[in-house]
């Protein structure tokens, strides 16, 4: 059996259909990570009157700074928190909503609807409900002993982060994780239901094992989510705060260098949070990509 293929008559025609593509790429990612990476070997006054070449020496400062250490500590937290919390809790809603026959569809719709939500507006919300005067929700735990105070409090403050990019991340994973459970042929587990195996055995045995593929594709998303994609989370809610118990990564190279104005070592540090993300997925699909089963 061949296998048809598309041929262009005219071979400019291929590379201007990509031409639009490879514009956004190399302006929005490849030349503002050129320029970043360039700059983080460069030393410059707040108003950039003078420029030093320093070579790496705004990599070896950071390193020796506390703070920095102590965001990398912080992000490794944040970052393994909200993507283990996001993917369990959308698992569970998926693995519930594939088993309801009539509602499934209005369930799956309202379980989406927060990811339609900006990262920023989440923040607000959650903020409002956790506020120590007005909240809602901290009123409810006052009422059982719990002094709510995510402003003065390191432990709530990183309890309330996780708890509202979780929030915004769950329907994403959602979506994914009930799209593989409907692929699964439900003959499978007709067979081992017909065997005695009970409801628990059948999904560890059966249904998450073919969910592998998803699950491995969701692991790497919700790294990069939780170290990228949760700034308006965090500017909204805590801004770092306080005592810098909720400062990641990637909020640091906002503050150092929109705030702080020190140009190179916020390019430095954008470099660095960079190669951690291309590490992390690198290793993932050399070591985690080998238990998956396609």
């Amino acid at each position: 059996m061949q296998t048809k293929r598309t041929v262009f008559p005219n071979k400019v025609l291929p590379y201007l259909l990509l031409l639009p593509q490879l514009a956004v790429t190399f302006v929005f990612f490849l030349w503002p990570a050129a320029q970043a990476f360039w700059q983080s070997f460069l030393r410059e006054d707040a108003f950039g009157f003078k420029t030093t070449f320093v070579w790496f020496a705004n990599y070896s400062k950071l390193f020796e700074d506390p703070n920095y250490l102590n965001s990398m500590r912080v992000t490794a937290i944040f970052a393994i928190s909200v993507t283990v919390l996001s993917m369990v809790v959308a698992l569970i809603l998926a693995v519930t909503a594939s088993r309801m026959l009539r509602s499934s569809k209005v369930y799956s719709t309202l379980l989406v609807w927060p990811y339609a939500i900006a990262p920023a507006i989440a923040g607000i919300l959650w903020w409002f409900m956790f506020n120590p005067t007005i909240g809602i929700l901290s009123y409810a735990l006052r009422a059982f002993g719990v002094n709510w105070n995510h402003m003065i409090n390191p432990n709530d403050a990183m309890i309330l982060i996780v708890l509202a990019a979780t929030w915004k991340q769950i329907s994403y994973n959602f979506l994914f994780f009930l799209a593989g459970l409907q692929s699964i042929p439900k003959s499978l587990e007709e067979a081992a239901a017909i065997d005695g195996a009970g409801p628990v055995k059948r999904f560890w045995t059966i249904v998450f094992p073919l969910l592998s593929p998803t699950t491995f594709y969701l692991l790497v998303i919700n790294v990069v989510y939780a170290m990228f994609d949760t700034f308006g989370v965090i500017h909204a809610t805590t801004e770092g705060g306080p005592s810098r118990a909720t400062e990641i990564l990637v909020y640091k190279v906002y503050f150092d260098g929109f705030i702080g104005l020190n140009l190179g070592s916020s390019a430095a540090q954008s470099v660095i949070l960079m190669g951690i993300v291309i590490a992390l997925t690198a290793i993932q699909f050399r070591f985690v990509e080998r238990r998956v089963q396609y």
